[in-house]
């Protein structure tokens, strides 16, 4: 007599939960970063109500008693305080970590040492790279999670080899121009939960479906660290003596006037200059912090095509032997447009846009996404004085 044989069972797909993981959310431990805004606060509870092991942490990031902190900024005490209050009432463990040093070393000084540089710094940017993606999520693997969840505005999704960064569906909310120095290695552990959502306003209808005191709580504006925008006060506390006033001079070197310091202007600005009167508008074009002048000119001369780019971040495909056709974005409030990449070896590149520019101003980021797509490429920084537009 035979013995039939049975035939193998087919691999079965293992099943995913929300986060990725192949295994049920109460195994799956997620440290969410919780500044104690309504974002992350959802990100929270949304997770602790899927059923995941959510630890939540939040930094500490400068004394929220001192003049440099502001009513209702991020990461200060009563933000503090609300995201705790979160935690108590999803019932997950809550903690405060004090990063403050830290980023005063890692944030702070290098925005003070950019602006006396005659640079436009974007601190957010460094906040992200060198605080929240490197120490905090360092600290999430001490704490054996499997991951790090976050607010952020952005999308995380799965490509043909590692995880790829895409902008946010919210192109009113898109932070990717913040998130471009992630590096491969960080969005692999990362995970952004609210990237997908349509608008702010689906945020805040889940916090009062959670029934969390932060649904109605106004979003941060400005820099966490500078009270009311007035960057300028935060720097001559930092740095005493850098407000020393000098020259105002057109671009043939004429003087025009004198002003109060080379912190108070940026490139592409047109009022307060104190020297009306003489014709069509003159606007700021160039910094010299060395000789204290702060150079104008007409809006012709704030156009450009070349922008030098450093501290190239790659993601995705990079990094690039060949220059490639792409769209980038100069600053966080204007939309991507089209351009040339192109690589110069190391982290520095070349960037030259199809149409010219005005204002682009050195300590910006220039961020590289696909031609005509959603995923971010990379990006570094605008270095050295622009070309002017041909």
């Amino acid at each position: 007599m035979t013995s039939a044989t049975t035939a193998p069972a087919p691999a079965q797909t293992p099943v995913l939960n929300s986060l990725g993981f192949a295994k049920p959310p109460s195994q799956t431990r997620v440290v969410v970063a919780m500044s104690g805004g309504v974002d992350s606060s959802v990100v929270a509870a949304q997770l602790a109500r899927e059923g995941y092991d959510v630890v939540g942490v939040t930094l500490q990031l400068y004394d929220h008693g001192a003049a440099l902190a502001k009513k209702g900024a991020c990461c200060a005490g009563q933000d503090i305080h609300d995201a705790r209050r979160v935690a108590e009432r999803m019932g997950f463990p809550h903690y405060v970590l004090d990063y403050e040093n830290k980023f005063r070393e890692s944030v702070i000084d290098e925005f003070a040492d950019a602006y006396l540089a005659g640079a436009t710094p974007v601190p957010c940017i460094r906040c992200n790279e060198r605080v929240k993606f490197r120490d905090l999520l360092q600290t999430a693997k001490e704490l054996d999670a499997d991951c790090m969840a976050t607010g952020h505005y952005i999308q995380r999704k799965d490509g043909a080899a590692r995880a790829e960064l895409h902008m946010a569906a919210d192109m009113n909310r898109d932070q990717s121009y913040f998130l471009f120095s992630t590096t491969q290695e960080q969005l692999d552990f990362l995970r952004f939960p609210l990237g997908h959502l349509e608008s702010k306003a689906e945020t805040r209808a889940l916090a009062a479906e959670f029934e969390l005191a932060v649904a109605d709580k106004p979003d941060s504006q400005d820099i966490c660290f500078v009270p009311n925008g007035d960057y300028a006060a935060v720097i001559e506390k930092l740095r005493p003596g850098a407000a020393d006033p000098g020259e105002i001079v057109d671009m043939n070197g004429t003087v025009l006037g004198t002003h109060r310091g080379v912190i108070h202007y940026t490139i592409g600005q047109r009022r307060g200059l104190g020297i009306g009167g003489l014709g069509d508008p003159l606007y700021v074009v160039r910094l010299d912090p060395d000789s204290r002048q702060v150079i104008v000119g007409p809006k012709t001369a704030l156009a450009t095509n070349i922008v030098p780019i450093g501290e190239v971040n790659w993601l995705g495909d990079g990094p690039f032997e060949q220059e490639i056709a792409c769209d980038v974005r100069i600053r966080s409030t204007r939309p991507p447009r089209p351009a040339i990449l192109r690589p110069l070896g190391g982290r520095k590149a070349e960037v030259e846009l199809l149409d010219a520019e005005e204002g682009v101003s050195p300590g910006q980021a220039c961020v590289f996404y696909e031609s005509g797509g959603s995923r971010v490429l990379g990006g570094g920084w605008i270095t050295v004085r622009r070309r002017p537009a041909s």
